[in-house]
């Protein structure tokens, strides 16, 4: 139980830190530069993340139901907190694979053709769901920490 634990916490870690630092500290500070510039730099921070958040996507789970089934009696045993982490989890998920598929395909292209018009659409569009994932995922911590102590 101990390593699901600190696995599961390491990895969201690194992706809600990822996207907290992505957002509120290199968007700013390369806000400055201009498209020929920019968009490539997001494509190779991209590129050296992405992999980090598909490691988390694969750890989250996988650690969840090692915790829940294995330590908390499975499903039917959990209380509310940990089934609102889970549906929102779930959610941050799906919102990640749309963006993998989609947007930062697109983004993608866009700087291999040069296309920096088309390419800051689809980096804005990557803004706006790191955003909402952002929020999900600083919410779930929230529950986390919290959730126990819930009446």
């Amino acid at each position: 139980m101990s390593i699901a634990v600190a696995l599961h916490i390491l990895a969201a870690v690194i992706w809600v830190g990822g996207m907290f630092f992505a957002l509120l500290i290199l968007r700013p500070a390369a806000g400055a530069l201009e498209p020929p510039q920019r968009l490539p730099l997001w494509g190779r921070v991209f590129g050296k993340f992405f992999p980090w958040v598909w490691a988390a996507v694969i750890l989250l789970p996988v650690s969840g139901y090692w915790m829940i089934f294995n330590g908390l009696g499975g499903m039917g045993h959990l209380p509310v907190y940990l089934h609102l982490m889970q549906g929102l989890g779930w959610l941050m998920i799906l919102l990640f694979l749309h963006l993998w598929f989609a947007p930062y395909k697109r983004l993608k292209r866009a700087i291999a053709a040069e296309d920096y018009t088309g390419g800051a659409r689809h980096l804005n569009q990557i803004r706006h769901l790191v955003t909402v994932n952002l929020i999900l995922g600083l919410l779930i911590a929230a529950i986390g920490a919290s959730g126990r102590y819930w009446g």
